[in-house]
């Protein structure tokens, strides 16, 4: 699979999305923890994630997620059985969306920007805790030689 691994970019209090507090059933304008991490295998930028824990209800993934350091959410996600996730949501974004420049400047050159990103996006719980993750994937990550399917024979 290569060599991966993850850049912690911002983790702190934030306002989340328009899009993101409809999503957790948040009012707008409502501060929450917000992760944001490039993830590299091979030491090429692939994945922007931008995760989105509500400050309320506290719980476990409060202290996870401010000890996660440059670690990765998803092996804690999807090793810890507690965890349900609910069904991926994929969508296009352009320079419209907020994630759009962060994402752009997480993956891609300033001589190359694309039009728009593929993104997807679940919601974890655990417990009475919730947490959206939004990843947005770089262009080349359909060029990377590690994610060929292997010719059929």
């Amino acid at each position: 699979m290569g060599n991966f691994s993850v850049q912690l970019l911002r983790q702190g209090l934030a306002v989340p999305t328009a899009d993101e507090a409809s999503a957790m059933g948040l009012r707008r304008g409502r501060l929450v923890w917000v992760r944001e991490v490039t993830l590299f295998c091979d030491r090429q930028p692939l994945v922007f994630a931008h995760s989105v824990l509500p400050q309320r209800p506290r719980g476990p993934m409060t202290g996870w997620l401010k000890r996660m350091g440059e670690r990765s959410l998803g092996a804690l996600l999807f090793s810890h059985h507690g965890f349900q996730r609910s069904p991926i949501e994929f969508r296009r974004l352009d320079r419209r969306h907020r994630l759009f420049q962060p994402a752009v400047a997480a993956l891609a050159s300033p001589t190359n920007t694309p039009m728009t990103l593929w993104s997807r996006r679940s919601r974890f719980t655990f417990g009475k805790q919730n947490i959206l993750v939004t990843e947005i994937f770089s262009p080349e990550l359909a060029r990377h030689p590690k994610y060929h399917a292997a010719p059929r024979k």
